[in-house]
């Protein structure tokens, strides 16, 4: 699988330096910040090891939240190989970001390889994507709308509060309104089509919308069961709380204090960046969106730009060594399961518990997911 290659990775380092310089060395210059890297000698040590600590955290909610979602009964993975799926996932995310294109790919491509159906790659897929991103929205409403009323200090302007829990709230119901999706899509189209052809294509499309419909299911409905998909809740919510603890404490680092809604709001404001396509782990994009939104929130310019470029090179780049890594010792794992059988060969079924009573919570017909 041709995610690492050479050129690749060449191309990817050149951008990312273009795109650094100027970030944090062209654009202080022309808005009369030169000195604001200068702050950098002053960051204390201390908190830039509390800032890794917390992004260790990060990463090892992220495996758990793998773990429960795609492993399991269902998968037999071990801790090591999760870690070496999830830590060459996010490699590829953060190399070849589009929206987590790169990650997927090679998250899909190891599922396949330790056995999984294509069916049952993209269900689990969709439900760890939805779960992993639900705390998202939750948290721009719950913290939009507690700064804007005044409960929690900061900067309540409508554009940085309500504006983004508005869009958030939209999304949030797009996402219930999937859930209601008919698992039998591919039948319903089929009764429209006029031949075999017609049949053919429209049985194919259906199992998009199917498959988004019981992945976001599954994933509502670990969500909804915490006694039972704890470890998922757990992990979706402990990898978010942990990466804003990294922002927290890189901001720290330079002895200036922000509110803690301000310090979440801003976070995620940033973030919608990583959606841009063409920026390799959305460098240049997320960094601009990030300043952009902590500026707006009144703290000054020459505390915002290094303390974003430490929480980016805490966040973003310090994994990607392991990351590269745990690809190479995937690829050996992948030959190992050839040569020794599947991961889904040690046992168990196709459904884990969890997903069962998941599923029968929400779709409350057990019968259509059993196989």
């Amino acid at each position: 699988m041709p995610i690492f290659t050479t050129r690749r990775l060449i191309q990817t380092v050149v951008v990312v330096f273009l795109l650094l310089g100027a970030i944090y060395f062209l654009f202080p210059k022309l808005i009369g910040l030169s000195d604001a890297l200068g702050k950098l000698d002053e960051a204390d040590p201390v908190w830039i090891a509390i800032a890794i600590g917390f992004n260790v955290v990060a990463y090892a909610t992220y495996i758990a939240l793998f773990k429960a979602v795609v492993g399991g009964d269902a998968l037999r993975l071990s801790w090591k190989e999760t870690y070496e799926i999830n830590m060459a996932g996010v490699a590829g995310t953060l190399l070849f970001s589009a929206g987590g294109a790169g990650g997927i790919a090679v998250t899909y491509w190891a599922l396949r390889k330790a056995g999984m159906s294509r069916r049952d790659v993209a269900r689990r897929m969709v439900a760890f994507v939805s779960l992993h991103y639900a705390f998202y929205p939750i948290a721009l409403i719950v913290f939009g709308i507690l700064l804007r009323t005044g409960v929690l200090n900061g900067k309540s302007s409508v554009e940085l509060t309500i504006v983004p829990a508005g869009v958030a709230g939209l999304l949030l119901i797009l996402g219930v309104l999937i859930t209601l999706i008919p698992p039998d899509a591919e039948r319903r189209l089929a009764k429209y089509a006029h031949g075999e052809r017609s049949r053919h294509w429209l049985e194919t499309a259906g199992k998009v919308p199917a498959t988004l419909g019981e992945g976001f299911r599954f994933a509502v409905g670990l969500f909804a069961h915490p006694r039972r998909g704890g470890l998922a809740v757990i992990g979706a919510a402990g990898f978010w709380a942990a990466s804003i603890g990294v922002l927290w404490a890189s901001f720290h680092a330079f002895g200036v204090h922000v509110p803690l809604a301000v310090v979440v709001q801003g976070f995620f404001l940033g973030m919608v960046a990583n959606l841009f396509p063409l920026a390799p782990a959305g460098v240049g994009a997320v960094d601009a969106g990030m300043i952009g939104a902590f500026v707006l929130f009144g703290i000054p310019e020459e505390t915002v730009f290094p303390a974003v470029l430490i929480f980016r090179l805490v966040a973003f780049w310090m994994p990607i060594p392991p990351g590269i890594f745990a690809f190479f010792q995937l690829r050996h794992t992948v030959h190992r399961w050839e040569e020794e059988g599947l991961p889904i060969d040690r046992g168990g079924g196709p459904l884990t518990p969890v997903e069962v009573e998941a599923a029968i919570a929400f779709e409350g017909r057990e019968s259509y997911y059993k196989k």
